[in-house]
């Protein structure tokens, strides 16, 4: 593992790659729109240019470049199916885009298995000497990486993990997908707001509701808010203990924007895991926020990189 390689988190908005050494540090970094609407073309050509800024300031050379995408992503074939906020990004072949602009061996990933991947290898995982986890990302959409035996499990069509589309509530509101009363319907950060309007808050004069204002909301003893991020907790617990029962896995890494809650999110729901699973399961469920935040996919996507080269 004494391979330099360059992780590379490209977002529908932005894109954050950093140059990663041996003892997996980010060692360069850089942030840059993606500006979508240009093409993957574009894209391409502009983390390219990045990869070779950063061993120009650090004198080191990438050996392997690892990438992650919002899915669906073929990670088989490299390519990038169908971003829903990326509409101009259909079966784009971007393993091969970019490895026939570097030459390098290239792996591209779904995002939030990649930061699955990062917290198993440098993150919370890491840190117990855990084999499975599940990491559970909760920002604008709810989703998660299943690891177990330090493997992804992926499934037979590659979709495990859509935890945040799994019914809650047979009467709840419908989340993204028209599943109704879903995990992500009490969660995500637009149904936060939604949420908070349902329940009769008003937003005070200049501020946008979304999960982050919503947080500051209750932080500044707003009553709704609060019981609004009761409630996501709760729906947090209850997602997790689906998890729990069906893959007997005791870790769960919380990340995302509204993860950023911190403990106003993670203590509700570790208070309501008992009234979702067995009682003995509940207490060896560990429920904690990622320590690596932005850095997790990055990290994953290098881990991907040097298992190219292990190969």
């Amino acid at each position: 593992m004494s391979d330099w390689v360059a992780g590379v988190d490209l977002g529908a908005s932005k894109v954050a790659l950093s140059l990663v050494n041996p003892a997996d540090a980010l060692a360069a970094s850089r942030r840059f729109p993606t500006n979508a609407h240009l093409g993957p073309e574009r894209a391409a050509v502009n983390i390219v240019q990045a990869v070779r800024e950063m061993e120009a300031e650090t004198g080191a050379r990438a050996k392997a470049i690892g990438i992650c995408s919002p899915g669906p992503v073929d990670h088989t074939t490299g390519m990038i199916v169908a971003p829903p906020n990326m509409p101009t990004w259909r079966h784009v072949p971007f393993r091969q885009m970019i490895a026939d602009a570097t030459g390098l061996p290239v792996s591209i990933e779904h995002d939030a298995k990649a930061a699955g991947l990062g917290e198993l290898h440098a993150g919370a995982g890491a840190a117990r000497g855990a084999r499975d986890l599940a990491y559970v990302i909760v920002g604008t959409g709810v989703g998660a990486a299943i690891i177990v035996n330090g493997q992804l499990f992926r499934g037979r069509h590659d979709s495990a993990g859509e935890i945040g589309h799994v019914t809650i509530d047979r009467r709840g509101l419908p989340g993204s997908s028209g599943v109704l009363g879903c995990v992500e319907s009490f969660t995500s950060g637009p149904y936060l707001a939604i949420q908070y309007e349902r329940r009769g808050g008003v937003a005070p004069a200049g501020v946008t509701l979304n999960g982050e204002s919503i947080v500051r909301l209750a932080a500044h003893g707003d009553a709704i808010a609060n019981a609004v991020l009761d409630d996501a907790g709760d729906a947090l617990a209850a997602g997790v203990s689906i998890i729990a029962m069906l893959m007997d896995i005791d870790l769960y890494v919380i990340g995302g924007s509204v993860a950023k809650a911190g403990e106003r999110l993670l203590a509700p729901a570790r208070a309501a895991l008992p009234k979702y699973c067995y009682p003995h399961v509940a207490k060896r469920i560990e429920i904690v926020e990622t320590p690596l935040h932005e850095s997790g996919a990055i990290l994953g996507c290098a881990w991907q990189a040097r298992e190219l080269l292990n190969r």
